[in-house]
């Protein structure tokens, strides 16, 4: 008898359990931690608001950011363009703007980098050059790297027999040219400048870095203040 009461308890519990599933939608059961149900996808640079209550955000980092999620770097961490020189919208977007950016950049022969800096920038060009550019262009700048002797790519030009200037550099660096791709994925807007640099100094040897040049006045007024 008791057997038959447990069974018929248990059949009655689930009906009703089933029966109430199947309820209206209005009554919706209690969710815990609904935003892992109905995720929101906050805009980083609005201000945050909570999806299931009318009550402001108080989350001290956002109220300093006005709200907005999207937060400054935090002090410290790397800066993705430190040197401040390269406009994503100059990259050109065709054959024809390529060829006048090109023609342009021939006139550039100064580098924007910080004069004061240009030792150091040589230096950290020259390393750049060898890790990134010499399997082709060779470590004498002639054309005839590793991957050219071994046969496996040819038409790597001659630095010397080339008319350029360290903006055609740049810009080769940045863009491409010929069979050459860009380069501006594996070296940063300031570091193609250094590279650039170095491709002068090293290979060019009439054409001294701007940069080192426009470095003597400052060593002429330091020396004529210390004198004084």
């Amino acid at each position: 008898m008791k057997k038959n009461v447990l069974k018929i308890t248990a059949v009655l519990g689930l009906t009703t359990v089933l029966l109430n599933s199947c309820g209206p939608k209005e009554n919706t059961p209690l969710v815990y931690f609904p935003d892992m149900y109905f995720p929101v996808a906050y805009d980083p640079l609005m201000k945050a608001q909570d999806a299931y209550s009318d009550h402001e955000n108080e989350i001290p980092a956002f109220v300093k950011n006005s709200g907005a999620t999207g937060l400054s770097p935090v002090e410290g961490s790397v800066s993705q363009n430190k040197d401040g020189v390269f406009e994503e919208s100059l990259l050109p977007k065709n054959v024809d703007e390529y060829n006048a950016g090109y023609d342009a950049s021939k006139k550039l022969t100064v580098s924007p980098l910080n004069p004061a800096n240009a030792a150091k920038d040589l230096e950290r060009g020259k390393i750049l050059f060898d890790h990134t550019c010499a399997a082709c262009h060779g470590t004498g700048g002639d054309g005839q790297g590793p991957i050219v002797q071994s046969g496996a790519f040819s038409g790597v030009p001659n630095y010397a027999d080339r008319e350029i200037t360290v903006g055609s550099v740049h810009y080769v660096l940045t863009n491409g040219r010929n069979a050459m791709g860009s380069y501006a994925g594996q070296l940063n807007a300031g570091d193609r400048w250094r590279v650039a640099m170095y491709v002068m100094s090293a290979f060019k040897k009439g054409a001294a870095p701007a940069a080192a040049t426009a470095a003597a006045p400052a060593t002429t007024e330091t020396t004529t203040e210390t004198k004084k």
